[in-house]
């Protein structure tokens, strides 16, 4: 393969939850008297780290989410997780062909580490990640669509950022991506292509087999 790292987003693209955790968030903003709709939901948070969820909300609305909204969405979450969550379809067979190709691969998520073990532990994830090959937006300053992540992530792993390649389903992520200067691949199981391609992704595709030879 012509990289050196590939970094993988979570939510989305290793473990299928963008869907559970849209659906709850979209909820739970409600019920605190910020009507969202899951649609709305998808299109203003996925992809981004929580505090742009406090941000974008204290931005519209002039109120602050409660003190405990991280911990009562996470619980809402982790119990969505326990119930429902899978690896997304295909996942494991890119996982073991860049092991065969000796490719070293690693996560940057805008979720947290509590979240990114919850998820893989479901999954059974865990034991392609170790802790070295974790990072989360909980370790720089800026979750994306800033690209402190992904370089957070390149430097760590030893790897210069144009040796990387970033698998990515959300227009945050693809901007990030983007702005730490890596090739991005963008998976359109959730996000449109039309959008994707709008934040930067020149290359597109709707199935995880797919991946291995896009890659090459």
């Amino acid at each position: 393969m012509r990289y050196d790292l590939v970094i993988f987003d979570n939510d989305g693209v290793l473990v299928d939850s963008e869907s559970l955790s849209n659906t709850i968030l979209a909820g739970y903003l409600t019920e605190l008297g910020h009507p969202t709709s899951y649609e709305e939901s998808i299109r203003d948070f996925m992809g981004s780290a929580m505090h742009r969820i406090h941000e974008l909300v204290l931005e519209r609305t002039g109120r602050r989410l409660p003190e405990d909204f991280d911990e009562v969405f996470h619980g809402r979450v982790f119990e969505a997780f326990e119930r429902e969550l899978r690896p997304v379809t295909g996942v494991t067979e890119v996982l073991e062909k860049l092991d065969a190709d000796g490719v070293p691969y690693c996560v940057g998520s805008s979720g947290s580490h509590e979240r990114i073990s919850v998820g893989h532990r479901k999954t059974g994830l865990e034991r392609w990640f170790p802790a070295g090959r974790v990072f989360s937006a909980q370790d720089v300053g800026r979750g994306k669509p800033a690209p402190d992540l992904f370089l957070h992530a390149a430097r760590e792993m030893g790897v210069a950022p144009e040796r990387c390649a970033v698998v990515e389903d959300s227009p945050l992520g693809v901007q990030a991506a983007v702005a730490a200067g890596m090739d991005v691949y963008g998976f359109t199981a959730m996000t449109s292509a039309e959008k994707l391609t709008e934040a930067g992704s020149t290359v597109l595709f709707g199935q995880m087999a797919e991946l291995p030879g896009l890659l090459q």
